[in-house]
């Protein structure tokens, strides 16, 4: 236990010193991961933690994929992420884990929660990023009808997929660490109508100003997490 204890320890100064100095996150963002961290740890242990690492390092490198495109199109991300768009993406995990430790007898369908949570993240996260280079027809969600790349609640099938495979990777790590299982199809699933959700949202909502990104960030996690808990007990 304390050998676990102390990789976590070495991981997490690692990982807020890699991210510091990389400008990844700000100084007080990397200090709000690192706590999130320990929550998704707490509930889902080194498992929990890789699907956390793999949606920050698939994250960063979406992001950095033709920046001068997304420059142009005033869609890039301008300095390290902040504390607010941490818990924005990480915040539903971080609340699984707590849950988890209050209800350890729901330890299970909460794990679940949280790997569509981190799911639905990674999928917003690189549909978003990548689709916005690769995509090759722009769509508004809302009407299907032509609409310019970078808008909120635009989509192209290109970013989709994309999305799509983000849902996949995370699945597959749940699984390898917590056992291989049907539910490796509701994770993607789950993760794939949060990232529809979140351009909802986009189009709907955030289009008008009437909430901003962080919060549709937040409340596609939650509703893929909730997606899953659905599945969990109807399916």
């Amino acid at each position: 236990m304390w050998l676990s204890y102390g990789l976590l320890v070495f991981i997490l100064i690692a990982g807020v010193a890699y991210s510091t100095a990389a400008r990844k996150l700000t100084v007080i963002a990397a200090l709000t991961g690192a706590a999130v961290a320990v929550l998704v740890f707490a509930g889902a242990g080194f498992t929990g933690l890789a699907m956390m690492t793999i949606f920050f390092i698939l994250g960063s490198a979406a992001t950095s994929v033709q920046s001068n495109t997304k420059k142009n199109l005033n869609a890039d991300q301008k300095g390290g992420r902040t504390s607010a768009q941490v818990l924005a993406n990480a915040g539903t995990a971080a609340l699984c884990g707590i849950l988890i430790l209050l209800l350890p007898v729901h330890a299970h369908v909460l794990q679940l929660m949280m790997a569509a949570s981190f799911a639905s993240a990674t999928a917003d996260t690189l549909s978003s990023e990548l689709g916005m280079v690769y995509g090759k027809r722009f769509f508004n969600i809302i009407t299907l009808k032509p609409d310019a790349r970078g808008l909120d609640g635009v989509i192209s099938l290109e970013g989709t997929l994309i999305g799509i495979a983000g849902s996949v990777i995370i699945a597959i790590v749940y699984t390898i660490g917590l056992g291989w299982t049907i539910n490796i199809i509701w994770i993607v699933v789950a993760g794939t109508l949060g990232n529809l959700t979140d351009s909802i949202l986009g189009a709907v909502f955030e289009r008008k100003g009437i909430i901003g990104n962080n919060t549709v960030n937040f409340l596609n996690t939650l509703i893929a997490s909730l997606f899953m808990l659905l599945f969990y007990f109807v399916l």
